[in-house]
């Protein structure tokens, strides 16, 4: 199962950016998904998740400011960030689970089984 991300880079505060994570079809299809950070010296965070179903979740701080979403032609997650702030700043990991592991997830989802590179993310 390979997950790539791209997208992250530097950003001033108040600032967007959009982080991509691309997957094979089956794995769009068949797997829920989602986005957790990690910064230096933290745990790692849930950041988003989007369940088998098609609903979505975020964690409480960031709703409202990062958005979730897919794109089927292009077998890609994403994560919108508006409004970012100087505590964003983090390496961001998109992560998949099979349907049956997802089941299991439990909130804050990070139990996925399969993990990308992770992309880093700094604010200014």
């Amino acid at each position: 199962v390979q997950l790539v991300e791209s997208g992250g880079g530097s950003v001033q505060a108040g600032g967007s950016l959009m982080l991509s994570c691309a997957v094979s079809r089956y794995i769009y299809s068949s797997y829920c998904m989602g986005w957790s950070r990690q910064a230096p010296g933290r745990e790692r965070e849930e950041v988003a998740a989007w369940r088998i179903d098609g609903s979505t979740s975020a964690a409480n701080s960031l709703r409202g400011r990062f958005t979730i979403s897919k794109d089927s032609d292009k077998n890609t997650l994403y994560l919108e960030m508006n409004s970012v702030e100087p505590e964003d700043a983090a390496t961001y990991y998109c992560a998949a689970d099979t349907d049956v592991r997802c089941a299991l997830h439990k909130r804050p989802v990070l139990q996925y089984s399969f993990w990308g590179q992770g992309t880093q993310v700094t604010v200014s």
